[in-house]
């Protein structure tokens, strides 16, 4: 069960939402309703924004991990899983929490974990990053991956995972991100906003998703200040390291 959005919550603060400015109770049910309809394209969408390197940047993710044999991952924003058999695979056993907003998203990664018959290894969780429903030092890793930009409040979120996270414990955060040459940027921009949500339409018939997904990228604080927020969540020996020349980029941190 989603944990009831509080009063506080439905002021008149707001957020992004792509290009849009929004009151900040409407952002996760937004996102709820773009990810339910793309559900069953998820994994196609991650192909079409990134030309099929995400398959690249999520094994570098599991190379700085290094998973081992026995650890517990909570894997938020986790939708179909990928991350989590990858997790699993590297690790050789242990055990995998998937959390995400959109139930539907969960329901497409169980039929994997069925047919890779993993689903002993496995939970399904439908939850709010900023609202974890586990008690406190219950993982020895957190990973989130182009998901915490979805999140109405990232540092809410951030602080969530150094609550659940046992002493010792690994925060991975992997996201798309922002080039550090101008011009490579402005480059990187047309072919984002251009291209990007035509090939939505053509492969997915889906336009609006894939624009707001290219918009909410703008929209993410660059690796310095994501950087910040992770060490003000109390996380220590905190770094980054880019991905693809800064298009996406790892960041990582340790609940001493």
């Amino acid at each position: 069960m989603l944990n009831n959005i509080r009063k506080s919550d439905m002021t008149d603060k707001t957020t992004h939402f792509g290009a849009q400015t929004i009151p900040e109770g409407e952002k996760a049910g937004k996102v709820r309703n773009l990810f339910t309809d793309v559900a069953n394209k998820y994994d196609i969408m991650n192909d079409v924004m990134s030309m099929g390197i995400h398959r690249v940047w999520k094994e570098a993710m599991m190379d700085w991990l290094a998973p081992r044999a026995g650890q517990k991952l909570l894997d938020v924003a986790g939708g179909t899983g990928d991350v989590s058999f990858k997790f699993l695979k590297r690790a050789g056993s242990g055990h995998a929490t998937v959390l995400d907003l959109t139930e539907s998203m969960l329901i497409e990664g169980r039929k994997r974990a069925e047919a890779a018959q993993l689903e002993g290894s496995l939970d399904w969780i439908v939850g709010d990053a900023m609202a974890l429903p586990f008690e406190d030092n219950s993982f020895d890793v957190y990973t989130i991956s182009f998901g915490i930009r979805n999140v109405t409040r990232p540092q809410e979120a951030l602080n969530e995972a150094y609550r659940v996270l046992r002493p010792g414990g690994r925060l991975m955060v992997l996201e798309f991100s922002q080039l550090p040459n101008a011009g490579m940027q402005k480059a990187y921009d047309l072919y984002s906003f251009n291209v990007i949500p035509r090939m939505g339409q053509m492969i997915a018939n889906d336009r609006d998703s894939y624009q707001y997904l290219v918009e909410s990228i703008r929209n993410f604080p660059d690796q310095e200040t994501f950087l910040g927020m992770v060490r003000e969540a109390g996380f220590d020996n905190a770094k980054y390291r880019n991905l693809t020349m800064g298009v996406a980029a790892l960041h990582s941190g340790w609940k001493i």
